[in-house]
């Protein structure tokens, strides 16, 4: 064991405390031993157990999961044991397919996890946890993606959240710039900047062969504002045309600060040559450059190293703000869902872990890491800018995947990138739209 390794793995068990307790449907026995005297295997004496776990953690984030599970392995004395591949889709549905399945699986998004429970291999956790429970760990936003038909096909434990707007927090409070709270707020105070000599938005979109990206983001946070959840689904499975009014409607506010000249540095034509990577380190620069940039979590990593070390100071984040009013405060991200392969008692307890906070304050601690789960403690997380994601997400009314993850590859990492990116360079919406809808599957 390396002593990365085995740093992380003290780290875990420092941080074991009290553990909730949970309504399980079994009643409790007497201990047998300490390892049973927890509310995971639910009195029953599990030590000695093994329980397999495939996933696309690798690398550091493999290390820091197996430190999370550190505290579960002293309390219960099952032995986790993780694998992770940066092949994990295709290598589990070969497992799967092969009768040789893990006892659990991390899965990166909801999609293949959807596909391989209508293909019957993956447990339903119905019986094992009760809807009370459920309630008590997640929004019912979190419930829901959960679901698959009438099935609850697993946990979430990490998540990731792209509706946030960076600022230049200096130059807001020089000038008394109040954090805008809905949509018109936001374009009044980007009007307001533009009248004080200032340039609103750095955008910038270019990503090699993934340029347009950026902005289908921007129309998934801003669908997710102005239509329903069900809408927002039905146009990931190809149900809700892309030429449809509520499609239109979210790019065409989205068209209405990108292209505007006073409003994006640079100007509309600097968007399609702007690495995407690169579009956030104007509001760091002396004197700011521009003083808003929407994006996710990930981008404090692509800031100068001076700027992520004042994360707080010289930048911060607030949440992108809704636009209708009747479909409340939305959030765009990504997670990880675990489900199990069978319904063995140890794999139970170990899906009980994991559907808890408890089981992700080791790695929170470490940063880079959103804990979905309502008994998950802000002050967990390491990170400030992942404090104030975790409280967006906690309070969210809707929580969405990524829309063009969800879609068909052809579409999701295909024409909707590139018609975005037509579109941006001057062609006809409706013409881009056409083309989309042409050539999703049927």
């Amino acid at each position: 064991m390396n002593r990365a390794r085995m740093l992380l793995i003290v780290a875990g068990l420092c941080a074991i405390a009290a553990a909730p307790l949970f309504a399980t449907g079994e009643d409790e026995a007497s201990p047998a031993s300490a390892a049973a005297d927890n509310p995971w295997t639910a009195g029953q004496d599990l030590a000695g157990s093994t329980v397999n776990v495939f996933g696309a953690f690798v690398d550091v984030d493999a290390e820091r999961f197996d430190a999370s599970m550190a505290p579960f392995e002293e309390q219960t004395g099952i032995d986790i044991v993780y694998e992770g591949s940066g092949d994990f889709e295709s290598l589990v549905v070969i497992r799967a397919e092969g009768g040789d399945p893990p006892d659990i699986a991390a899965f990166p998004q909801p999609g293949l996890m959807t596909d391989l429970v209508r293909r019957g291999f993956i447990a339903d956790l119905s019986e094992s946890f009760s809807m009370e429970y459920l309630r008590q760990q997640y929004s019912d936003a979190w419930i829901d993606l959960s679901r698959v038909d009438d099935t609850i096909a697993g946990v979430w434990y990490r998540a990731s959240l792209k509706s946030l707007v960076w600022y230049a927090k200096p130059v807001f409070e020089a000038n008394g710039y109040a954090i805008p709270e809905t949509w018109d707020e936001l374009v009044a105070l980007s009007e307001r900047m533009v009248s004080d000599g200032y340039v609103p938005w750095s955008i910038g979109i270019e990503s090699s062969g993934a340029t347009g990206w950026v902005a289908t983001d921007w129309i998934e946070d801003i669908l997710l504002r102005t239509a329903t959840p069900e809408q927002y689904d039905a146009w990931t499975r190809g149900e809700l045309p892309f030429d449809s009014p509520e499609v239109r409607r979210a790019i065409e506010i989205m068209g209405d600060i990108w292209f505007r000249d006073d409003f994006v540095l640079g100007g509309r034509s600097a968007i399609l040559t702007v690495p995407f990577g690169d579009a956030a380190t104007p509001l760091v620069q002396d004197p700011p450059r521009a003083l808003m940039h929407r994006q996710a979590t990930f981008i404090a990593g692509f800031l100068p190293e001076s700027a992520q070390e004042q994360l707080g100071q010289v930048i911060d984040v607030f949440y992108l703000p809704p636009i209708d009013a009747e479909e409340g405060r939305a959030a765009l991200g990504a997670g990880d869902i675990f489900s199990a392969f069978n319904d063995d008692p140890a794999t139970l307890a170990v899906m009980r872990w994991l559907s808890s906070g408890e089981s992700t304050r080791v790695w929170a601690g470490f940063g880079g890491f959103v804990a979905p789960h309502k008994d998950a403690r802000i002050e967990w997380h390491g990170s400030y800018i992942d404090q104030k994601a975790a409280e967006i997400i906690q309070n969210a009314d809707t929580f969405r995947f990524d829309g063009s993850d969800l879609m068909p590859g052809v579409v999701g990492a295909g024409t909707f990138w590139t018609g975005m990116v037509d579109y941006v360079s001057g062609e006809d919406l409706g013409s881009v739209l056409g083309k989309i809808d042409a050539s999703f599957p049927r």
